[in-house]
């Protein structure tokens, strides 16, 4: 155990808030899965959907070990050549992802042979917030002119963006709100800006008028929730996302300061999605506002340890990295904290570390392992290029001894073949035998 401790390169004190994160979320997701054991098997049990997501955090922590050890140059090229590969999974998720269990899945695509769902806008966040780091740091000594930038940048920024609009508006939003954030931070001149932001309010206001045209079209058929939840949220008119608000405010206040203990959450009964979208209601119902400021304050300050090694970072590239995979992960907290106290409409935005999914935990695993990569000491990079030196002077000292040997064989395969040749160079045919 010491060993693998120590082996973990980057900023402890992010692996650590990270820990926390993932240790705290078992007994809030094994409490508020009880709702899908009684609609799924009608027992309760919910150790089976404990144990599905301690896999889910164990294959996390893998993937943040494995992307830890990676030098965080890399994704340089990886950016550029994903983002075609992620709008083909795109697009397959618009064409297949249609209904997963009797729910609406158009966000989800299922893994042949595995069986797993996979959440293919998550993907591209990661990809497209990579690539815009990406460019930023490419153009940091040229002068951004407002064409090259259109086609270089914003062309393929809009291209993933019109991929996730039609299913998931909230993440399209969110990832378009990050791109500008880190725009800004890379320096992207603030003139451009504004008709970047003025051409995406046209479009989402042209997708807008299509749906109206086009109302039975499968492409627009999440038009009219986002309308009627923008609705309910501005007035008092109910609507079907009124339940789930009702359901949260009945736990936060059911909650009182100290909570009413671990799992003994009574709307956990009653609230759908209670173990992702609105988990952090049933936190603060069990562990009171105590839990609820515990939970705030941890992605707080994982927020201010993003920003100091944001600082510390020695390069543009691994600046603008930490910003765009650090930053929308503590925002996406948030949203999903004040949908639950009904500062925001219903987005379905989950909470990340905390809430049950598979898909979205691996690419929050992601981005944590590169920022991780990006928080490397020097020293630890140092001897990394060391450990990497020797590996491959003792592979070519081995290679080196296996070519010998094979020499060696091949010399001896001679010899033997002309000790024991029995041509007769000689009158005498017995020759070749007796002088052997």
């Amino acid at each position: 155990m010491k060993e693998l401790v120590n082996n973990l390169k980057g900023d402890r004190v992010i692996w650590s808030f990270v820990a926390l994160l993932a240790l705290f979320s078992f007994m809030p997701v094994f409490s508020a899965s009880s709702n899908l054991a009684y609609l799924n098997h009608g027992t309760g049990n919910t150790i089976s959907y404990l144990l599905k997501h301690l896999a889910h955090i164990f294959i996390g922590f893998v993937i943040i070990y494995w992307v830890h050890k990676v030098p965080y140059h890399y994704y340089r090229g990886i950016s550029k050549i994903a983002l075609p590969i992620v709008w083909i999974l795109l697009g397959y998720t618009m064409v297949k992802g249609t209904v997963i269990a009797g729910a609406n899945a158009s966000r989800w695509i299922q893994v042949p042979f595995i069986g797993i769902t996979f959440q293919t806008s998550t993907l591209a966040a990661i990809v497209l917030l990579l690539f815009v780091a990406r460019y930023l740091s490419k153009k940091r000594e040229e002068e951004i002119t407002f064409q090259t930038s259109l086609i270089e940048l914003w062309v393929p920024v809009f291209i993933t963006l019109i991929f996730i609009l039609p299913s998931n508006f909230s993440t399209a939003a969110l990832i378009f709100s990050m791109i500008l954030m880190l725009t800004f931070v890379g320096k992207y001149p603030l003139k451009y800006l504004g008709f970047i932001i003025g051409a995406g309010i046209a479009a989402l206001a042209l997708f807008v008028l299509l749906a109206k045209a086009f109302p039975d079209s499968h492409l627009f058929s999440r038009v009219n929730t986002w309308e009627s939840r923008i609705e309910n949220f501005s007035t008092n008119k109910p609507g079907e996302d009124d339940y789930q608000i009702e359901k949260a405010k009945i736990a936060i206040a059911s909650g009182g300061v100290y909570g009413l203990g671990p799992g003994k959450s009574i709307q956990k009964n009653f609230l759908p999605q209670s173990s992702s979208d609105f988990i952090y209601a049933i936190i603060v119902e069990e562990y009171g506002l105590v839990g609820g400021f515990g939970v705030l304050s941890m992605y707080l300050l994982l927020f201010f340890r993003f920003v100091i090694a944001a600082h510390k970072a020695t390069t543009l590239f691994g600046k603008l990295l930490v910003v765009g995979l650090g930053f929308p992960m503590i925002f996406q907290a948030m949203i999903n904290m004040a949908v639950a106290v009904e500062l925001l409409p219903v987005t379905g935005q989950t909470l990340p570390l905390i809430s049950s999914g598979g898909s979205s935990i691996w690419m929050t695993c992601i981005a944590l392992g590169i920022i991780l990569n990006v928080t490397k000491k020097e020293e630890e990079i140092a001897e990394e290029i060391k450990d990497k030196a020797r590996r491959d002077s003792a592979l070519k000292k081995l290679i080196d001894k296996q070519l010998e040997e094979e020499g060696k064989e091949e010399n001896k395969e001679e010899n033997v073949e002309e000790n024991y040749s029995i041509k007769d160079n000689t009158g005498n045919p017995m020759n070749a035998v007796l002088n052997k």
